[in-house]
């Protein structure tokens, strides 16, 4: 399938590659499939995106968080391994979201809401963590 985005152009993917997130992610509630672009497990990227199938302008910055902060670690309630049909842990990827101001130094990872994606199911969900030691912004230049 053809998809206009507006920062990569029209782009091909494969429609059984999208991710179906059933309550949106909080703040955009009515985009519910989404695509992964620029990843590849084989290939050791720091960054890569989550577009919207929905909505051409809404694109997160995505990031691995075990690669960046030590000892990382996320809690799953009963509730969401059954929303996200989780059965086996090594089919969980867990993605951070980025925020990328113009002062490059001001860059940030929400770790205390983690998006979490069964990827043999293709269903996803941003959870908010109880963790109140994550941070919200976490500054990913430090002095």
């Amino acid at each position: 399938m053809q998809l206009e985005t507006a920062h990569f152009g029209v782009i091909e993917l494969d429609e059984n590659e999208f991710i179906y997130f059933p309550e949106g992610i909080p703040g955009f509630e009515e985009n519910k499939r989404f695509a992964l672009i620029g990843y590849d497990p084989s290939v050791t990227s720091s960054f890569f995106f989550l577009q919207s199938v929905e909505n051409r302008d809404l694109c997160f910055i995505v990031t691995d968080p075990f690669a960046i902060y030590d000892n990382y670690e996320v809690n799953l309630d009963e509730e969401d391994v059954e929303l996200l049909e989780i059965t086996d842990p090594n089919t969980v990827m867990t993605l951070a979201i980025v925020v990328l101001p113009e002062d490059i130094q001001q860059t940030r990872v929400n770790l205390k809401a983690p998006v979490i994606i069964n990827v043999e199911k293709k269903l996803g969900k941003q959870i908010i963590q109880n963790d109140d030691s994550l941070p919200v912004r976490y500054y990913l230049y430090r002095d």
